[in-house]
């Protein structure tokens, strides 16, 4: 069956958790789906991990997809360049909480949205666990994004994110680190007038190895595209000065 959805999964020696977000995926999702597994090395845990038990992820259709470069950042733009489904979904190594409200993300992208963000600061979504400065700079984020600058999503900052194939084919990326990424399609979107829709999710601090969320490194980038939000509402810069690829094909 012809793949819907490509959910990307960015891992770095995720061995110990990574099983227990199949098992979820495969529990829950209903819509035809390719999962790419983006690692840096072949030496990752999170593979050993994959390949020794065949029987907890039967059914899945998963590919293992080298990373044309390090970090977080190149592991999801490898995903995005190797996807081919209409929706594309950024999903963590970490979440076997979430996996019930991807295919709700999906009904709204068919509906119409190019862009669906899980949220966690509307009715049913949660933020557990999260370190203070971590938790007052998303906050804060979310509130004035949403509340000033009009912003047309609650939760602009979150990674867990789902993309129209228009999004992914015809916006180009400026970003180069961690997920600055999402918060970029997101402002160019709602700069360029395309839907934008939320649903809730639930946010659980990692509770193995260490989180990828590099305070200090991320913020400046994070800046960059929290004033392009405010250009757009305040300055009221056009469409086209969003930077987009020169081609597109769709994807039915």
């Amino acid at each position: 069956m012809t793949p819907r959805l490509d959910i990307v999964i960015p891992v770095y020696n995720e061995g110990n958790i990574i099983l227990a977000t199949l098992v979820e995926l495969r529990r829950h999702v209903r819509t035809p789906s390719r999962i790419l597994i983006c690692y840096d090395q072949p030496d990752d845990d999170t593979l050993a991990a994959i390949n020794a038990y065949p029987g907890q992820i039967e059914g899945l259709s998963i590919e293992f997809v080298r990373n044309q470069s390090r970090g977080v950042h190149g592991a999801v733009m490898t995903g995005f360049a190797a996807s081919r489904a209409p929706f594309v979904l950024m999903f963590p190594a970490d979440d076997d909480f979430n996996a019930g409200m991807i295919d709700v993300m999906v009904g709204k992208a068919e509906q119409g949205a190019d862009v669906v963000c899980a949220s966690r600061f509307i009715p049913g979504g949660s933020m557990v666990g999260c370190p203070w400065l971590k938790s007052a700079l998303v906050r804060t984020a979310a509130f004035t994004l949403y509340y000033v600058a009009g912003l047309p999503s609650r939760d602009a900052t979150n990674g867990f994110r789902l993309f129209s194939r228009r999004v992914i084919e015809c916006i180009e990326i400026e970003s180069d680190r961690g997920f600055c990424y999402s918060l970029e399609l997101l402002v160019k979107c709602h700069r360029l007038g395309w839907p934008v829709r939320d649903v809730p999710a639930k946010w659980i601090e990692r509770r193995q190895g260490a989180s990828r969320f590099q305070v200090l490194n991320w913020v400046p980038a994070y800046l960059r595209w929290y004033m392009y939000a405010f250009a757009t509402r305040f300055l009221r810069l056009p469409a086209n000065s969003v930077k987009q690829r020169s081609t597109w094909k769709a994807v039915k």
